[in-house]
């Protein structure tokens, strides 16, 4: 018994030194390597990844017990497949992978370019969902793509290059049945209706409803090679969806699929952060006090 209280009091010690001996580049690391784990178990989470690596643990948890009751032929088997897990990770998750990275290359910090928030995106945003509403009442399908940090030159390559302005007749034309370039998505680029009839990649995901069409399933595959904000206009429905990320929203109308996309594509939630980061700097502002008091003195002198 006594074993055991020695052997928790070994233990208890061996933290209280490492906290006591910790220093300020150990927490930043640890705080790093939290939000990484964290962010990698979300990401898998919300994809195909999450049942694959269940697969994975799996396998790990039968090669324990075979290595635990030495089962021969089974340790062997799994053995050489751990020697090529590596190559089997590159594989198996190569979408997964080529996500994260991308994400890791839209970030602020590496100057990239952000979301567009000048008047052309907003007035193409405007007439887009005004066309998308028309569509809507006469069960037109429309699958419309606006192109944010990762370029769709490759998509683009596919269709054909109109380079136009955005109008509510031009957007309806185009998707006009039996009209030479219906029968494609829309690229939009700097708020210009870019490319049109292009084809998109579909996605591969078994989860999707049965309810969704080619159209979906491509407006899904677009989001998840890419971080392009899809809008969907169903023909057989009418029901306008908006796709991001991988995942879709449904049931717009015109005036709250313009509202969304504003959301989406406009930086007003940078400018939302930046006031947040600006409100706790002044928090933590140790001049606040005493600028504070000579404000009062001024105002003051003032009255």
């Amino acid at each position: 018994m006594s074993s055991i209280f020695n052997a928790i009091y070994a233990f208890f010690n061996q933290i209280i030194y490492a906290v006591a001996s910790m220093r300020i580049s150990d927490i930043v690391d640890i705080l790093i390597m939290a939000y990484i784990i964290y962010k990698a178990i979300g990401f898998m989470l919300e994809s195909r990844a999450g049942q694959l690596a269940k697969g994975f643990i799996v396998l790990f948890f039968i090669y324990f017990i075979a290595n635990w009751w030495n089962l021969i032929a089974i340790k062997w088997v799994l053995s050489r497949f751990v020697n090529y897990i590596i190559i089997a990770i590159a594989i198996i998750f190569q979408p997964e992978l080529r996500r994260i990275l991308e994400r890791v290359g839209h970030t602020k910090l590496l100057g990239t370019q952000g979301d567009l928030s000048d008047e052309p995106i907003e007035n193409c945003i405007d007439k887009v969902c005004r066309a998308a509403g028309n569509m809507q009442e006469n069960r037109i399908g429309a699958l419309i793509v606006f192109e944010r940090s990762t370029q769709l030159g490759e998509i683009i390559n596919t269709g054909t290059v109109i380079n136009a302005e955005p109008s509510v007749s031009m957007v309806g034309n185009i998707f006009f049945p039996k009209s030479p370039l219906h029968d494609g998505a829309m690229i939009i680029r700097d708020g210009k209706l870019y490319a049109a009839g292009c084809i998109l990649p579909l996605t591969q995901r078994e989860d999707i409803s049965s309810q969704l069409g080619t159209r979906h399933r491509a407006a899904i595959g677009m989001t998840e090679n890419s971080d392009a904000v899809v809008l969907v206009v169903s023909e057989e429905t009418g029901i306008i969806s908006i796709v991001s990320n991988g995942k879709i929203t449904r049931n717009y109308n015109s005036m709250s699929a313009a509202e969304e996309l504003r959301h989406l594509l406009v930086n007003d939630d940078e400018i939302a952060d930046d006031n947040k980061i600006i409100t706790l700097l002044k928090r933590f502002n140790p001049f606040k006090k005493e600028n504070g008091k000579d404000a009062e003195k001024a105002d003051e002198t003032e009255n």
